[in-house]
């Protein structure tokens, strides 16, 4: 029934056409968030517009309660068919490639993922960039709700990789400390990092070992 009412809320949109004839504006607003949806391609299909919009309203309200509750209310979205990549997100703004979304229209939780860096906020963090990008991916393995589908699993261990990699490989180690170390910890690295009180200690302090210490036994019995 909640879905049900989401679903219903969402499709309630204040809908603006802009100078740009391609280009369409939609704005949602549910539950306390208002999402502004911009999209420039013309031959994406409705329905994967409304699946974003879905997945947002799924995800948002629950990363915002689990991370951070002072998080934005307000957030813009823009499918564009210029960038390159595949997403990114600033200052409150989430891009997505219309490539991708063409390319692989399953990957849905890419919404999950970059509206987790809104979430984060962490500013001019001192802390590093991998460890941003694995909690935004930890992130999308707790809370995405199309990652089956789009076949996006966390990747099986292997010896050539390092805590530092990044994305869905800091991720699972993540999830192994979680699980085998220490729970909570990923909401208190996201709470430090947010607050600029995270160092290279916070791990020694958090769980009694370092970062290196934490992946030499995890290289050692890596299952979750």
């Amino acid at each position: 029934m909640k879905k049900t009412l989401v679903l219903a809320a969402i499709l309630s949109a204040i809908i603006i056409k802009s100078a740009d004839a391609q280009t369409t504006s939609r704005t949602y607003k549910h539950g306390g968030y208002t999402l502004t949806l911009t999209n420039n391609d013309a031959t994406l299909d409705t329905a994967e517009l409304t699946r974003l919009v879905k997945t947002f309203y799924i995800v948002y309200p629950e990363l915002a309660k689990e991370y951070n509750p002072a998080t934005l209310k307000d957030v813009k979205m823009a499918v564009d068919t210029s960038y390159k990549g595949v997403a990114a997100t600033a200052d409150g703004k989430v891009t997505i490639a219309a490539s991708w979304l063409h390319k692989r229209p399953e990957d849905i939780d890419v919404v999950t993922h970059e509206v987790m860096h809104i979430v984060q906020d962490y500013g001019e963090s001192v802390g590093p960039g991998w460890l941003t990008e694995g909690i935004a991916d930890y992130a999308r393995n707790q809370f995405g709700v199309n990652n089956a589908p789009a076949k996006w699993t966390l990747p099986d261990f292997k010896p050539t990789q390092n805590y530092d990699n990044a994305y869905r490989v800091t991720a699972r180690f993540l999830v192994w400390i979680e699980k085998k170390v220490k729970p909570g910890l990923v909401k208190e690295m996201d709470s430090q990092m947010r607050k600029h009180t995270y160092t290279d200690a916070s791990w020694k302090t958090l769980t009694g070992k370092t970062v290196d210490e934490l992946w030499k036994s995890y290289s050692e019995n890596p299952a979750i």
